[in-house]
C-alpha cells in the first residue's frame, strides 16, 4: 500500500473512532485542547499561508466531532492560537502546548485530541514530518506513548 494511502486510511479510521466518541467529547477543556491542536498541525513547519488556515479552518467547520460547539467560537480558539505561533512561534509553541495540556485529565479525550491532530495532518494526504513531530510533542504533553499513534 502506498504512503498516500496509508495516511489517507489512517485519518479515515482517526476520523471515525472520533465520530463514536462524539457524546463524550463536549467539554470546555476538549474544545480548548483541539482547538491548540490543530493550530499546532496548521503552523507545524513555523509558517501558516492563507490557503493553509482556510483549509485547516474548514476542516474544523465541517468535522462531525467539533459540531458539539459552536462554529464561530471554534473559530475564534483557533486563530488566537495561530496568532499566538506567528507572533512567536517558540514562545507560543508553549502557550498552545498549555491548551493541549487541558485535556490530560480525561484519556478519552486526550486520545481524541491527539486524534484531530493526525486527522487534520493527513487531511492533504501528506502527514510530514514537522507535522507528525508537533503531534508527537503533544502525545507527550499528554502523557500518551506516540506509539500507540504509530508516531
Amino acid at each position: 500500500m502506498a504512503l498516500w494511502d496509508r495516511i489517507k486510511e489512517s485519518a479515515t479510521q482517526m476520523q471515525t473512532q472520533l465520530v463514536s466518541k462524539k457524546n463524550d467529547l463536549k467539554s470546555g477543556a476538549f474544545r480548548d485542547a483541539s482547538m491548540a491542536m490543530c493550530a499546532l498541525v496548521a503552523a507545524a513547519d513555523g509558517t501558516i499561508d492563507p490557503a493553509e488556515r482556510q483549509r485547516v479552518a474548514q476542516l474544523i467547520a465541517t468535522n462531525e466531532v467539533l459540531q458539539n460547539f459552536p462554529a464561530d467560537d471554534l473559530r475564534r480558539r483557533f486563530d488566537e492560537n495561530l496568532n499566538k505561533l506567528t507572533a512567536d512561534f517558540a514562545f507560543g509553541k508553549v502557550s498552545v502546548l498549555q491548551e493541549v495540556a487541558k485535556a490530560k485529565k480525561k484519556p478519552a479525550e486526550a486520545r481524541a485530541v491527539i486524534q484531530i491532530g493526525i486527522v487534520i495532518g493527513g487531511a492533504d494526504g501528506d502527514f510530514d514530518k514537522t507535522e507528525q513531530a508537533v503531534v508527537r510533542e503533544a502525545c507527550y504533553t499528554l502523557d500518551l506513548p506516540p506509539h500507540e499513534f504509530d508516531l
